[in-house]
């Protein structure tokens, strides 16, 4: 039996008939399926049990033989082997054709690989193949020529003219000579020849001909073999026949295509017998070859066979290809079993790593290990009885599955899992009910809330399944969010709000002044209501039990809130006292302003004098918990994490924050703003009417001045409001809702945009407190069901583009120490005009230096070449003042499959190093598409009547990573030089561009807006215009650098745009994808081919043997794919398969003679390898278990140890 984890790589090429007839086990003649009365197969039909196995385990056709005894008994009456039924699955069987029949693959595709292999037109071929006209194979003495065709008439006349002279055919029979004729070594001389003196059309028929040739050439394939004479019939459990339940039977369509092929083929053999007409026999040899052709790929050629309702039948092709097909179906994605789902409630109660499973899902999840354990307690005698027991839910079963579920890990898992934290593990508690219950901190990565969201449960089964959930993917040790390494499981909603209210500050609150002699006092003064949360009193420094103070600050008194004593409770004694909501106080411990040393101070006057801090918000909570990560790892973090939940959840309950109508004041001045702007909008529209402005300046100055009215009133609205306000409590802690959402219910509605995204020049002047009027409700519902189709839309995009993402980069993974480069990446902060996109911090952070970084001014070293640049030291760096400065970057490393450790840096979701065999490929995948949804769809209008709609969003996302021409494409310079002028002609502008040797004209049109001037000097590759450059052209103009920096750029522009943060190395890891192909200009006296792709490494590797040997090297260029297009030109075929165009590949690689090396994710997926990421690479598979015994021989460790 061959084990699938031990074979090293996998090769597809064509099948000689010889191949064919060695896999089958006997030839089916008949097109009969089974006997309708016995429900048996028939001997020598479709699902024959002779040829096939046996339908029952263990038994024959006719029952001489039955039970296991009979093992690999031939039956002497029926010739049925006694076997198990599976074999059905297995065993192959063969059609022996009357005629030869072509492969509609290799003829049909573009391009025609048999039209490539003979030089012929595929509309000859389809004119000889389909028996329209004759070819001559042979032209003998007669002045024909090979390959020439003949129609009917000519054939006749040159027959009676040469007699048999010459020799000349029609269908698959005359390809099949011809393709016999092909002399490949011949073939190429003749074209390499050819090469040398070919341009234009010529030179890349030639091109793709050798591609061809080449490819018979180095696999060992005949081209001969592209026409079959034996047909492979597939296992006939592969296309089942079915019983229904009134008598009928449902049968796979493959069935009904065999059986044509079966029936034209046993009646082209009789009419041959018969020795009948040729126009008869031709006749029925094209029926045979579109019958064959309807089998491997229905509807490639004319109209598709069609079954009854005339639904196209699904042939051999259609079983591949697509979502249904086999290679995303069943090989890619498939059902497991020990999995539920069910409803997700809340579990407030539970801790990070637990999941409260209901008790009736655990039992049947848990039933084999349930099982095993009552027979091993004795409860049951056999396994048998123990199953009855389960299904019975007997009382004792109950205690069992509580012991089993033990330290046993479940995985949860919401759909759709757009990024790892799609899938976590907990250990499951058991509840009443029918419903999941989930920690609300893990909803945020889950991206899951309790409106009625349903969740998957798993179990992992074997130890080490068990293990790698609980070390790897533990809820509570998924802490940071791998897309930017923040911390994910920030508390949100009530939580927040609940710190929020916890930590505010507020000098008249009852209590306030008091001065406090511990913590307890604190806690009781607020339990018996003397004094409030809010309240500000002074506490010894020493109470409060910290360790980082200084020990001047220990023996004074800290000024702080009853409420941020109860809130600090929760934190390390090594962790800051928070007293105010800044990075300040959180990194350099309380600011001096909160002590009080001297003795007999006036307390009261300092509470008063002091100004009101910050309470803690969202964001800030999210600094809070990322400095605990830093600090405590994630063990300590978790518990803190769930110390802050308890916490929130309480005082959110206590503030008893509620919302009511009254909470929203519309304000007072909100009229007169109204009617100063209706004014202004009528001076303007009187401008208009009387010609002194255009329609286009009038629309934008309309827009303007109702912008500003809507900014004026919110101003009013939000000094009207208290700041104890409940619904500004809401907003101002970022618990819920925000500053926009508050001028909609009480200040204006503002301005709509009408279904094409254009703004509706109209307001909406009221707003939700006062109520709409019914024009104004409809202008509003125009934009609101726009948005609605739109997150539709955006969702099922955002889907497609995760699964290019995921498919171009899934082969790179971790795999060596470090490359040894010697090319950096120059990194700077990403800015657009005076906007900073990106700081240089970000950018730096977590990467390895690639030159040693001085202070500009002193000259000391702050980061040693080849070091880490951890926060303290990309802060240093800042603060220094550098501005540029060379890192290692995926983007240049050198390793030969996937990339280095150092290369690639600090793994974001730990922390720490990245490990190899980290899958950062699929990571980088998921942290882009997964916040795809979020991104707006729409393109952005701007005024200007030919201003072109500059692409945002997820389309802009999409056109980078495809590497497509942009919409609104700019006008860039091709040379380092300056703007000598800008000249107005009747229809268009010219920019001359003077540069050292040359000078350019660039001619843009009237309505495209201009980024330079006269006399301002500008570098290749610079915009002249307004728009997106094609990243082609920078490819062309500034090289590779030029081209990966733009990129990167322009994506974390879109996405900085919209509040998403996203690393760079993510991007970088697919802009490397992108420009892993090199295309060949120049083969020189290398085996590579001109005009195709090949990799970096290939090329070199060719070229250095090339210039070893003293022959003339390759000439090569960088080319940039579109990930689509990279994915599809993968080394491997079956990932390429899987993906897209699944018959061109195959076809492709078919020909070639493939190899697929199973470097990828995909490719070992499919065939059921474990993968070679994580604990799958090889380096992890060899460990082996320690002995027991040994392990108990161990010495003993005396002293206690202590795990900080």
């Amino acid at each position: 039996m061959l084990d699938v984890n031990n074979f090293e790589y996998m090769k597809i090429g064509l099948a000689s008939p010889e191949k064919i007839r060695s896999w089958s086990r006997g030839e089916v003649k008949k097109p009969e399926t089974i006997n309708y009365r016995t429900l048996k197969p028939e001997k020598e039909g479709l699902f024959c049990e002779k040829i096939f196995g046996p339908t029952k385990d263990w038994e024959c056709h006719c029952g001489k033989y039955k039970r296991v005894r009979y093992k690999g008994v031939v039956c002497d009456r029926c010739g049925v082997e006694v076997t198990r039924a599976k074999v059905r699955r297995e065993r192959m069987g063969h059609i022996e054709l009357a005629a030869p029949v072509s492969h509609i693959w290799y003829f049909k595709g573009i391009p025609s690989r048999m039209g490539l292999a003979l030089d012929m037109s595929p509309r000859s071929l389809e004119e000889i193949i389909y028996f329209a006209s004759y070819v001559v194979t042979d032209p003998g003495e007669t002045p024909l020529e090979r390959k020439q065709l003949l129609s009917e008439k000519e054939y006749r006349s040159y027959r009676e003219k040469y007699g048999y002279g010459f020799h000349a055919g029609m269908g698959a029979e005359a390809v099949k000579k011809l393709l016999q004729d092909i002399d490949v070594d011949k073939e190429l001389v003749f074209l390499k020849e050819e090469l040398r003196t070919a341009q234009g059309q010529r030179r890349n028929r030639a091109i793709k001909r050798l591609e061809v040739i080449e490819a018979f050439r180095n696999s060992g394939n005949k081209p001969e073999w592209m026409i079959m004479d034996v047909l492979p019939v597939i296992p006939p459990e592969l296309r089942p026949m079915v019983q229904l339940d009134g008598g009928r039977f449902a049968t796979s369509d493959l069935n009904d295509l065999y059986r044509r092929v079966i029936n034209r083929n046993n009646r082209l053999k009789r009419l041959l017998d018969l020795g009948a007409p040729d126009i008869i026999v031709q006749n029925e040899k094209r029926m045979l070859q579109e019958a064959v052709d309807a089998l491997i790929d229905n509807g490639r050629r004319g109209r598709p066979v069609t079954g009854p309702g005339n639904r196209p039948l699904k042939s051999l092709s259609h079983m591949l290809k697509g979502k249904q097909g086999r290679f995303r179906q069943n090989l890619l994605g498939k059902r497991v079993d020990y999995s539920g789902r069910s409803v997700i409630v809340v579990g407030p109660y539970l801790k990070m790593y637990q999941c409260g499973l209901p008790k009736k899902m655990a039992l049947e999840l848990f039933k084999p290990f349930v099982m095993k354990e009552l027979v091993n307690k004795g409860l049951a005698h056999n396994i048998k009885s123990a199953k009855r027991k389960v299904e019975r839910v007997s009382p004792e079963v109950w205690d069992v599955l509580e012991e089993v579920i033990k330290e046993h890990p479940v995985l949860l898992n919401r759909a759709p899992t757009l990024h790892r934290l799609g899938i976590q593990a907990f250990e499951p508690i058991l509840v009443e009910g029918h419903a999941i219950r989930l920690h609300p901190l893990v909803c945020t990565a889950y991206n899951a809330d309790f409106d009625g969201d349903q969740m998957a449960v798993h179990v992992p089964l074997s130890a080490e399944a068990q293990a790698e959930a609980r070390i790897l993917m533990l809820a509570s040790g998924n802490i940071l969010n791998p897309k930017d390494g923040k911390p994910v499981v920030t508390p949100s909603q009530d939580m927040v709000l609940g710190t929020f209210y916890l930590t505010m500050d507020n000098k008249e609150e009852k209590g306030s002044g008091m001065i406090l002699r511990t913590v307890n006092d604190a806690v009781s003064a607020y339990q018996r209501g003397t004094a409030g949360l809010h309240a500000r009193v002074a506490i010894p420094v020493k109470a409060l039990g910290k360790t980082n103070f200084t020990e001047k600050q220990q023996n004074a008194l800290m000024i702080t809130t009853v409420g941020k004593i109860i809130f600090n409770e929760i934190y390390p004694s090594s962790f800051p006292y928070i007293n105010e909501a800044t990075r300040d106080n959180l990194f350099n411990g309380t600011p001096e302003r909160y002590f009080v040393y001297e003795k007999g101070a006036d307390i009261r006057a300092l509470i008063d004098s002091l100004p009101i801090a910050g309470a803690v918000g969202k964001e800030y909570l999210g600094q809070i918990i990322a400095r605990c990560f830093e600090t405590y790892h994630t063990t300590k973090t978790s518990v803190i994490l769930d110390k802050i939940k308890q916490l929130g959840f309480t005082y959110s309950t206590r503030s008893g924050i509620t919302v009511a109508v009254s909470d929203v004041i519309v304000p007072k001045e909100k009229d007169e703003i109204l009617l100063a702007s209706d004014a202004k909008v009528s001076v303007v529209t009187n401008q208009y009417r009387r010609g002194l402005i255009t329609n286009e300046e009038r629309y934008d100055r309309v827009i303007g001045i109702w912008s500003k009215t809507k900014d004026e009133i919110t101003e009013v609205l939000m000094k009207s409001m208290d700041r104890y306000n409940n619904i500004m409590l809401m907003v101002d802690s970022k618990a819920r809702g925000n500053k926009s959402q508050i001028t909609q219910l009480g200040g204006m509605r503002g301005l709509m945009a009408n279904p094409s995204g254009r703004i509706i020049e109209l307001p909406i002047k009221s707003n939700f407190r006062e109520g709409l009027t019914v024009l104004e409700y409809f202008l509003s519902t125009h934009g609101a069901r726009k948005g609605l189709a739109d997150t539709a839309l955006r969702t099922a995009d955002s889907g497609y583009l995760t699964r290019r993402l995921v498919d171009v980069a899934q082969d790179v993974i971790v795999r060596e120490e470090d490359c040894g480069t010697d090319k950096g990446f120059s990194v700077a902060k990403i800015q657009d005009g005076k906007e900073v996109i990106e700081d240089l911090y970000d950018r730096i952070e977590g990467r390895y230096c690639f030159e040693t970084v001085r202070h500009p001014q002193t000259g000391e070293v702050i980061v040693n070449r080849n070091d880490l640049i951890d926060s303290d030291k990309a802060s240093a760096i800042v603060e220094a003042g550098v501005e540029k400065l060379q890192i290692r970057s995926v983007l240049s490393c050198r390793a030969r499959h996937g990339v280095c450790k150092t290369c690639y840096g600090r793994n974001l979701a730990t922390g720490k190093h990245v490990e190899i065999g980290e899958a950062v490929g699929i990571i980088a995948a998921q942290s882009i598409g997964e916040p795809g949804t979020q991104l707006t769809m729409r393109t952005f209008h701007t005024g200007g009547v030919a201003g072109d709609d500059i692409t945002q969003g997820l389309p802009r996302i999409q056109e980078l990573f495809e590497a497509r021409i942009p919409k609104g494409q700019a006008t860039i310079s091709e040379i380092d030089g300056v703007v000598k002028e800008i000249r107005e002609t009747k229809d268009r502008r010219e920019i001359e561009v003077q540069g050292e040797a040359e000078t350019k004209t660039y001619l843009v049109t009237y309505g495209s807006r201009l980024r330079v001037s006269e006399g301002q000097e500008i570098e290749a590759g610079d915009e002249l215009t307004d728009g997106s450059i094609d990243p082609k052209e920078i490819l062309r103009i500034k090289g590779i650098r030029g081209v990966q920096n733009y990129i990167l750029q322009e994506v974390q522009r879109v996405y900085r745009n919209q509040g998403v943060e996203i690393n760079d190395k993510h991007i970088e890891v697919m802009i490397k994808q992108m420009l892993r192909k090199i295309r060949i200009v120049d083969a020189g006296e290398t085996t590579l081919l001109p005009g195709a792709f090949s990799d970096i490494h290939e090329y070199e590797a060719a070229n250095k043997v090339a210039i070893i040997s003293g022959k003339e090297p390759a000439v090569a260029k960088p080319v940039l794919l579109g990930i689509t297009k990279a994915s599809l030109e993968t080394d491997s075929f079956l990932s390429a398969a899987s993906f897209q165009e699944t018959t061109r590949v195959l076809t492709d690689a078919a020909i070639k003679g493939k190899v697929d090396k199973l470097l990828g994710l995909k490719e070992n997926v499919i065939i059921g390898k474990l993968i070679p990421a994580g604990t799958g690479l090889n380096r992890y598979r060899s460990v082996t278990y320690a002995d027991p015994e040994l392990l108990n021989k161990a010495p003993k460790v005396l002293e206690p140890v202590t795990v900080e």
